[in-house]
This record gives C-alpha cells, structure tokens and sequence, in this order.
C-alpha cells in the first residue's frame, strides 16, 4: 500500500514506520525532517500536501497540538489552538483527502485515553480526543466508495515520560511499538468506526 503518514518524525510517527514500513510504501509528511511538510492547521496546505503526493490506499494522522494548562489558566486562545490543530486539522485531513483515497482506503486518527480519563491540566486534550473519536464514529456511516477511517488512543507512552510523565501519575506507560499495532491494525485490517484504545 501507499500510505501517507502525517507527523512521522514524532514518536509515535516513528513507530508507525518502523512497524508499517517494512511492508509498505510510506510518505512521510509532518513540519520538519520529513520528505513533505504540512501544517495540518492551515486546509490549503493540506492541499497543497494531497496534491502533490497523489493517489493512496491509507491516510494515517499522528499529529496534532494541544495545551496542557490548569483551566483557570486557560485563555480562549489556548483552546483554539487544540480545536484548529488537532481536531479540525484531522477533519480537514479526511473532508479533503476522500478523493486521492483509492476505493477502500482508510483513514487513521489519534487520540488519547484523556477523552475517558481526564487530568489536571488536560482540559484541552480531553475535549478536542473526544470531539475527533466521535466525529470518527459519524464520519464511518457517511464516507463513499469504501473508505473506512479509525482513531488510535494511546496511553502516555514509554519514550514520553521524560516530558509527559509529570502529568501522567498512576497512569500505565506503553511502548511505541505497542501503540504502532494498533495503526496496523486499522489500516491492514477491515474494520471501520472503531477506537482502538492502547494500554487501557
């Protein structure tokens, strides 16, 4: 397969192509150290990134920025950022990429296990994972021609403790590798409307 994988120079990106990419052909997209960069808050350049990677059997989406701030911190700008990066910037990923998908391709977005169990300072987070989980469930019963779309929601991983950790207490930590079977899962297999949930 032709697989777009958004966000591949991350940790979980890196994951993902060390699983997925000794069976398939990846590009890899995100800001930077990748072959094509977009910014998935800005729709034209996820344009721009459709246009020119051409046809694929499978978008994936490990991208996506939230803040992480105690909530009489938060300002409107902080959750504005969350809503415009990660949940609209996985929307528009999927509202302008259903026509370079080949007929039964999918599409793979992240989440995170704080839309079941939020946290101090995740208010962010909590609501822009719930949003995307849900608009994925909606989105399974209208999409054409075959196309199937899927989210991952990983526990704080292993490799991210040293900058997450702090607000993850009690929480279990899991590998990358672990994380990266279930984005396998998704795009190999034939399921549609699902949320693979990782280490809870």
């Amino acid at each position: 397969m032709k697989i777009l994988l958004i966000g591949a120079a991350g940790t979980v990106g890196s994951a993902i192509e060390t699983e997925l990419g000794q069976r398939h052909d990846l590009v890899r997209a995100g800001r930077s150290n990748v072959d094509v960069q977009v910014d998935i808050a800005d729709p034209a350049s996820i344009r721009d990134l459709y246009r020119h990677v051409g046809k694929l059997d499978a978008v994936i989406c490990a991208a996506g920025s939230v803040v992480f701030k105690p909530l009489a911190e938060m300002a409107p700008a902080d959750f504005e950022l969350g809503l415009r990066d990660k949940l609209m910037g996985q929307v528009n990923l999927v509202l302008l990429g259903q026509e370079v998908l080949n007929e039964g391709g999918s599409f793979t977005l992240t989440t995170g296990i704080l839309s079941q169990s939020p946290i101090a300072s995740g208010a962010s987070a909590s609501l822009v994972n719930g949003a995307v989980d849900a608009f994925v469930r909606s989105a399974a019963i209208e999409l054409p021609r075959g196309l199937r779309i899927n989210s991952v929601s990983p526990t704080v991983l292993v490799e991210a403790l040293s900058t997450y950790g702090s607000y993850f207490r009690g929480f279990k930590a899991v590998p990358g590798a672990e994380v990266a079977l279930a984005y396998s899962r998704s795009v190999e297999g034939r399921q549609t409307g699902q949320n693979y949930q990782v280490g809870y």
